[in-house]
């Protein structure tokens, strides 16, 4: 059975390739658009059964160098559980679930399409498959080291007026300014909504303290006191 020239499938790639921009941009590309082409010239190319096959070991999970050890994210400190709430806790594992089980499998099928086009040195869904491969190894593992250290704490399991992890503290600063802040793990801050890491200068500043303390926090203005008004475990 006849197949195309390498020359016209590399022809064709690169086509398709600058309906979506430069061939070479090929980072940007969602995986869903490269399952979109890569289902597209499955279409056009006439069925053989020569095509050059990607060894499977290519796409077997990626080894653990050592890079992944934060993965961006805040260190928990050298002998310290990682402490992390319920949800967040949940949002982790809800991550990995959805990068093992959904988008890898989707990545790795793109990837072995776009081995079998030919000559990989310039094939961009090949070269940015076998990235966001690595991207996704590098990520699973992290994920799974953070998951097997967790120690999750329920905040409403909590209670009293001495500020733990977990606890929503609402402070009133010199001015009379309140403002109110969760103390969660370092994997679920979001400053916009208020959450703070437990290992943050203002986290290490309001824990162990009460109802009524006065804390001290460094910030670009200098030493600022804060008056905590209210301590609640929701």
């Amino acid at each position: 059975m006849s197949r195309w020239p390498l020359t016209d499938v590399s022809s064709n790639i690169e086509i398709c390739c600058q309906q979506y921009g430069q061939l070479k941009k090929y980072s940007s590309w969602s995986t869903p658009g490269i399952l979109a082409r890569a289902g597209s010239f499955d279409k056009l190319r006439p069925a053989c059964h020569h095509e050059s096959a990607m060894n499977e070991d290519e796409l077997e999970e990626t080894e653990d160098t050592g890079d992944d050890e934060s993965d961006g994210q805040p260190a928990v400190p050298a002998g310290s559980k990682n402490y992390i709430t319920p949800p967040g806790a949940e949002r982790l594992r809800d991550e990995l679930k959805h990068l093992r089980y959904t988008e890898r499998p989707e990545v790795v099928r793109v990837v072995a399409w776009a081995a079998s086009n030919g000559d990989r040195s310039e094939n961009a869904d090949y070269i940015y498959g076998k990235r966001r491969l690595r991207e996704i190894d590098r990520r699973l593992r992290f994920l799974q080291k953070r998951l097997d250290a967790a120690e999750v704490v329920d905040p409403k399991e909590q209670k009293g007026s001495k500020v733990l992890f977990g606890a929503t503290v609402t402070v009133k600063n010199e001015g009379g300014e309140l403002k109110t802040y969760q103390i969660v793990g370092v994997d679920e801050t979001d400053p916009s909504k208020g959450k703070i890491s437990w290992i943050s200068p203002l986290g290490k500043a309001l824990l162990q303290n009460h109802l009524g303390d006065s804390v001290y926090v460094q910030t670009p203005r200098g030493e600022e006191e804060l008056e905590i008004v209210k301590v609640e475990y929701k």
